[in-house]
């Protein structure tokens, strides 16, 4: 490993310390129970199936799964976000996410909300230089609440006209005796607070045990309740080894000294070279929407801070549930986990369209990694021991 390597590998593990006291706190400030299960039993199936919400945690799931909370209706957080997807989207048919209005898209494919929570609050870390945490791919939002506020009014998402419209809704709704019993008789009086409000119960909500639940297979073989298999331990061999895989460098495996379970991601952006997605629908709406067209380039945290020496970096994703997920990257450029593994192996040495902002490209942990055919196998096939859920006797 030469001196930059080493400068990066000791600058990953300090923020995947700094990350995992985060996750501890996030873990410590959950329901009693869950805390307790975390830390001694390790994941429960039986916990998983069955976990117990809290009053404001029901109000945030009605809301996240009410397709009237959209204009016109027929568009929920959970379209997008479905349990059957890991809280991906769901839809397949297209590499990014389409509107409430069949016709609109996003620019990009929307991350996961099952772990989100753990998600440091946005920030700039001055002594590593590094922007940390956050939710979107670039960072827009600062927490949770911050984040479920921005769907609802997003004409290429749920379309709303204003705040006002989500809080009538959720005013006329079979729930809002419950909102009130949460927020207060006069809960609904002032339209800015309750809109606020629902943001703060759907954050609540994803910070649940429905949405993190550590019920992985790779979660019990950490509790000692199962075995991998050969082929599986070659590949978390292979995730882990700085000189082959390097996948954990970002995306660490282990648990935290204190028992954390691992969240496979440190929360800091990366350009990767992905390629720009010559399928994305987005390039075709209306100049109203992408007054751009097919010139549109997406500058990930360099748009969003205004920094060219950010640009076309994209939050890394936790790597939970990633085989329920594709398709995969901000653009959805790859329909499946084994082509983003091959990507990283042959970036550099393959026959890939260039990278959709050339700048700023992360050479030093991927794109000519040398494994074989088998390596990359295994290290999809360990992957796939990170989808929530597991039950070792169906197996």
């Amino acid at each position: 490993m030469n001196k930059y390597m080493t400068e990066r590998y000791g600058m990953r593990h300090l923020i995947h310390c700094v990350v995992f006291v985060w996750v501890s706190v996030v873990i410590a400030s959950s329901a009693p129970q869950e805390q307790q299960r975390l830390s001694e039993s390790g994941p429960s199936q039986k916990s998983m199936a069955e976990p117990a919400l809290t009053q404001k945690q029901s109000l945030g799931k009605k809301l996240f799964f009410d397709e009237n909370l959209s204009t016109p209706v027929g568009q929920s957080c959970a379209s997008c976000h479905a349990p059957e997807a890991g809280f991906g989207n769901p839809n397949v048919d297209y590499p990014v996410s389409q509107g409430v209005h069949k016709d609109r898209f996003g620019n990009r494919n929307d991350l996961p909300a099952a772990y989100a929570a753990f998600s440091p609050p946005f920030h700039y870390d001055a002594e590593e230089e590094l922007y940390v945490g956050g939710q979107f791919w670039d960072g827009q939002a600062a927490d949770l609440a911050e984040q479920a506020k921005v769907p609802f009014l997003n004409p290429l998402e749920m379309a709303n006209p204003d705040e006002k419209t989500v809080v009538n809704k959720v005013r006329n709704s079979e729930y809002a005796g419950l909102f009130r019993e949460v927020y207060g008789a006069a809960a609904f009086d002032d339209p800015n607070k309750a809109y606020d409000m629902i943001a703060d119960a759907i954050a609540d909500y994803e910070k649940s045990s429905e949405l993190n639940q550590f019920s992985s297979k790779y979660d019990l073989y950490l509790a000692g309740k199962v075995a991998l298999t050969e082929q599986e331990l070659r590949g978390l061999e292979l995730f882990d080894d700085e000189d082959k895989g390097k996948c954990a460098e970002c995306h660490p495996s282990e648990p935290g000294d204190d028992g954390t379970p691992p969240l496979f991601t440190d929360f800091t952006y990366d350009n990767l070279g992905v390629p720009k997605n010559p399928e994305n629908p987005f390039y075709y709406l209306p100049k109203e929407f992408n007054p751009d067209g097919v010139n549109f380039v997406d500058l990930g945290l360099g748009g969003e801070l205004n920094k060219s020496s950010e640009n076309d970096k994209f939050k890394v994703p936790s790597l939970r549930n990633i085989a329920k997920t594709a398709p995969c990257f901000h653009n959805g450029f790859f329909k499946n986990l084994r082509q983003v593994v091959v990507f990283y192996n042959t970036r550099d040495v393959g026959p890939w369209a260039p990278p959709e902002v050339r700048t700023n490209v992360n050479n030093e942990e991927l794109g000519d990694l040398g494994l074989t055919e088998q390596e990359v196998d295994d290290i999809v096939v360990f992957m796939q021991t990170l989808t929530d859920d597991y039950n070792s006797s169906e197996k």
